[in-house]
């Protein structure tokens, strides 16, 4: 053993243990995060059974349905009609999208910042969990970002007509700043030199 390595047996002195602790401050975070993903689920099976119940012929989730796509100043549609079916499925998609960001950023925040969940033998383990890192969790959350901000901006391309030019410019340019932002993050991570990780 190298004189200089520190001896894994020697006890961590109060003031660095207690800093270390610190790190637990963080599980409420998390806890709030699973919440909203509660919320989440929730939303998107009120959005389901609407859609499915005004495919039926139910008035009043027909009208949440239109009141839901509704855009202000544009001709409010008045029945159910392929754009119209899908633009509530292009939003479940986003809830799910964001439903994914969100179980990113606690399994892989959790696992990074606070404690191992040792899910190594555990079937259903992610495979970006195996090598997860702040790195990691930061290119797939900017992955993730750029996949719902392509929803957003499908959805207003769709209803074009509703929209101004300085509007659709707008959301286009900033998924073009999402999408660079994400591949500078990427090339940033590459560029890093990396130390000789075991798994």
């Amino acid at each position: 053993m190298n004189p200089q390595d520190p001896d894994p047996t020697r006890p961590i002195r109060p003031l660095p243990n207690f800093i270390f602790m610190s790190r637990w401050l963080q599980l409420p975070l998390y806890l709030g995060l699973i919440l909203a993903q509660c919320v989440y689920v929730f939303h998107f099976w009120v959005e389901l059974s609407d859609l499915i119940g005004a495919a039926l012929g139910n008035q009043a989730a027909l009208h949440h349905v239109l009141d839901a796509v509704a855009i202000p100043g544009a001709v409010r549609l008045t029945k159910l009609n392929e754009t119209t079916i899908m633009l509530v499925v292009l939003g479940l998609i986003d809830v799910v999208m964001i439903s994914n960001l969100l179980i990113m950023v606690i399994v892989g925040g959790y696992e990074t910042f606070v404690s191992r969940m040792n899910l190594e033998s555990h079937p259903d383990q992610p495979e970006w969990l195996s090598h997860v890192n702040a790195s990691v969790l930061k290119v797939k959350l900017a992955t993730a970002i750029i996949g719902i901000s392509s929803i957003h901006l499908l959805k207003t391309f769709i209803n074009a007509a509703a929209y101004d030019e300085k509007t659709l410019l707008a959301q286009t340019g900033i998924h073009v700043v999402f999408l660079m932002s994400a591949l500078a993050i990427a090339a940033t991570d590459r560029l890093l030199p990396r130390g000789d990780s075991k798994h």
